[in-house]
């Protein structure tokens, strides 16, 4: 059965980006809430809708629960950039895309505190979900609202999707 490592080896940063140290997955997951970095895509097609990924049930965080796009950790001696492109690839078999950045905040929950670089691309090729994800697909602004606060997203989903797309309107 697949498992996240814990041994896996993440960069500690402060809240510009900057490195501090390093610590493992398992010590980032523990609730020390050492800040490390993770990347964030949301893929739209030319329709405006948004892919979304289904975690898998063995992940440590959040199983079961619809996910950004396309979200990882940077590994130490990765640049944000060099995270993006390989996660991308490993997640949703993409290789020929153009990033826009967003934003950059930090997402903190009771078991660990992140700094997410949030970008966003138009994607209207295949997609190919690894074994990584348990499902994915396109899903319309409207069917995203209309289950906002009911379980089914991540909580740093449903804070992050209002910087990307309008709820309001």
């Amino acid at each position: 059965m697949n498992s996240d490592n814990n041994q896996e080896m993440f960069p500690l940063v402060d809240e510009q980006g900057n490195i501090t140290g390093a610590a493992t997955r398992g010590e980032c997951h523990s609730g020390s809430k050492l800040l490390h970095p993770v990347i964030h895509l949301h893929v739209f097609n030319s329709k405006g809708e948004l892919y979304l990924q289904k975690r898998p049930e063995w992940k440590d965080i959040q199983p079961g629960k619809w996910d950004t796009s396309v979200g990882g950790h940077v590994d130490l001696g990765e640049s944000v950039e060099m995270a993006l492109k390989r996660e991308v690839r490993e997640e949703l078999g993409i290789t020929d895309f153009t990033p826009e950045t967003i934003t950059h905040y930090v997402f903190e929950s009771a078991r660990e505190k992140e700094l997410v670089f949030v970008h966003k691309t138009v994607y209207d090729g295949e997609i190919h979900p690894s074994d990584e994800l348990d499902d994915g697909r396109f899903w319309t602004v409207e069917e995203i609202k209309e289950n906002i606060g009911k379980g089914v997203f991540t909580p740093n989903f449903e804070g992050e999707i209002g910087r990307i797309i309008p709820l309001d309107a």
